[in-house]
């Protein structure tokens, strides 16, 4: 028995672990070559199973394979792991930062360009110490929302500027919502919407409106007071969006208030009331049932407004001499409306105030009005807030004079409202801005801020002269082409409309000025609110 196992170990006794390297490499050549290896040792190699699918495989190649990899990892990993690589993609990542907190204060904002900017060195690569020879590097752009997860860097700071410095500044960075800045950043970084030509002549089409009402009243009724809209022409064709995109977001009513510059405009031409009833009141022909003698840039009007989403009531509240105080008023009615449908977090009701420069930063109203914005028993589910800002009060355009804060729209900072500063000159900005605002106050229920940086064309009235008060403002608007032009001209430039074109809308506005009737064509007569007030028409009141 024992010579028997110790036969047995002898005969294998050279497969022991101790010859394992010689028995591998001996293996090894076997593979390669078989003849190179003794007889004996080729008959064992022979005899060993297989696997009947592939044929082994030499070791030796395979570590080679292995190490290989491992050289080539280690270069990669060296290459992430470079200090000087590492710091400078922080620093990409805090130039995107200072764009998204700071751009706005090199955006081309102002129409007549008479805005001192300071410059910003937090905007400048080389605050970050990143130099031109760093351009054509290529970077991670971290959340910046291009659609890219890398970008050269100076591909990347053309992007930053476009978004951040263009006709459009945008102040949402004080927000405490991580939600709410991600959103904003989606929509605003992934570049601006593309118009289509018929969208463009539309914009031009108001735009048309806008100016040809107020120089028809002015050849018409000279000298007569109408707080012209001149210079803010925009405000048409972005309340005209606004109503459109609304109604195709699933609201039902809209209500404005607005103080009077520019709501002569906005009554003939957003809300359709007939010229010829304007011209009436202009030249003194009241009518009696009113009852109110009051001013016709006071007066309140209701219309309804076809959309491809269906029928926008539109209600224009009366106004009071007290600049601010119908805003309030209209926050009161939105929530009475929305109590009545009993659906007080719908979007079916879409408050809209428009204010003034000077007035906004200097009316407590606005104060109080924000505060109860969020408060439960007064939400109305957010409102959008217009600021014609044509950067004059009255006599005062210093901003030093006017106010302590920057814009005059940092009032909204207070309740952490985005605020949307844009160029009244560019109508497809306007238009970009008007959508993405209403985009997120129906998606977050918040307050939200457009700043219309625009200009003045005449006096605070038409009896003044500005140019006594403002000389140099008013030398730089007088050889200012209107928004009108000026983009009647891109239009033509982009081979979207002719001139002719753009003459030919200025000739049949005046024709339809001329005839007296309403002249918004996506008017129709009221119907769907008639039965409001039947409900409590000769009601008993008394509990018993």
């Amino acid at each position: 028995m024992q010579n028997s196992a110790l036969k047995a170990w002898l005969d294998s006794s050279y497969l022991s672990g101790s010859n394992q390297s010689w028995i591998e490499q001996l293996y090894e050549d076997f593979l390669t070559d078989p003849d190179s290896v003794d007889a004996n040792w080729r008959l064992t190699f022979q005899q060993l199973p297989g696997t009947g699918v592939k044929p082994d495989q030499l070791h030796s190649k395979t570590r080679e394979y292995f190490r290989r990899q491992a050289l080539a990892g280690s270069r990669h990993s060296s290459t992430i792991s470079d200090p000087d690589t590492n710091v400078k993609q922080v620093k990409v990542l805090q130039l995107i930062n200072a764009y998204r907190f700071r751009g706005h204060q090199h955006a081309n904002l102002d129409p007549l360009g008479l805005w001192k900017q300071e410059r910003v060195a937090d905007l400048d690569p080389s605050f970050h110490d990143l130099t031109e020879a760093d351009f054509q590097e290529t970077f991670n752009v971290g959340s910046f929302a291009s659609g890219k997860e890398t970008m050269k860097l100076g591909e990347l700071l053309d992007a930053l500027k476009q978004t951040y410095c263009g006709p459009i500044g945008a102040e949402y960075m004080h927000i405490t919502s991580t939600e709410e800045k991600r959103w904003i950043q989606q929509r605003i970084e992934s570049g601006r919407a593309a118009f289509s030509a018929d969208e463009k002549k539309r914009f031009l089409n108001e735009l048309t409106a806008a100016e040809g009402l107020e120089r028809y009243l002015g050849a018409k009724f000279p000298g007569a007071k109408r707080f012209s809209l001149e210079g803010g022409d925009a405000l048409i064709p972005m309340l005209k969006e606004m109503v459109r995109h609304a109604g195709n977001s699933g609201t039902r009513e809209v209500v404005l208030g607005m103080a009077h510059r520019g709501r002569l405009n906005v009554l003939i031409n957003v809300l359709g009331k007939k010229p010829q009833d304007l011209f009436d009141e202009f030249a003194g022909k009241h009518k009696e049932h009113l009852g109110t003698g009051d001013v016709k840039y006071h007066m309140g009007f209701s219309s309804d407004i076809e959309t491809e989403g269906g029928l926008v009531h539109l209600a224009l509240a009366f106004n009071p001499s007290h600049l601010e105080i119908v805003s309030p008023v209209v926050m009161g009615s939105v929530r009475a409306r929305l109590d009545r449908l009993d659906e007080p977090s719908s979007n079916k009701v879409l408050p809209i105030t428009i204010h003034g420069d000077a007035a906004v930063t200097g009316q407590g109203v606005v104060q109080e009005t924000l505060n109860m914005s969020k408060a439960r028993g007064y939400e109305v589910g957010g409102t959008v807030r217009i600021v014609i800002n044509n950067q004059v009060g009255f006599t005062t355009s210093n901003p030093l004079d006017a106010r302590s804060t920057p814009y005059c729209t940092d009032i909204g900072k207070m309740v952490q409202a985005p605020i949307f500063h844009v160029n009244a000159d560019d109508p497809e900005a306007v238009a970009f801005v008007t959508r993405l605002a209403l985009d997120f106050r129906n998606t977050f229920k918040r307050d939200v801020f457009i700043d219309l940086v625009c200009y003045r064309r005449h006096g605070h009235n038409e009896a003044d002269e500005p140019s006594a008060t403002q000389p140099l403002m008013y030398q730089k608007i007088k050889k200012h082409p209107t928004p009108r032009k000026i983009y009647a001209d891109k239009l033509e430039a982009d081979k979207v409309a002719t001139l002719e074109d753009a003459t030919e809308m200025v000739n049949l506005y005046r024709d339809a000025l001329d005839a007296g009737e309403c002249v918004v064509k996506e008017w129709r007569p009221m119907n769907m609110h008639s039965f409001t007030w039947s409900p409590y028409l000769n009601h008993e009141w008394d509990e018993a």
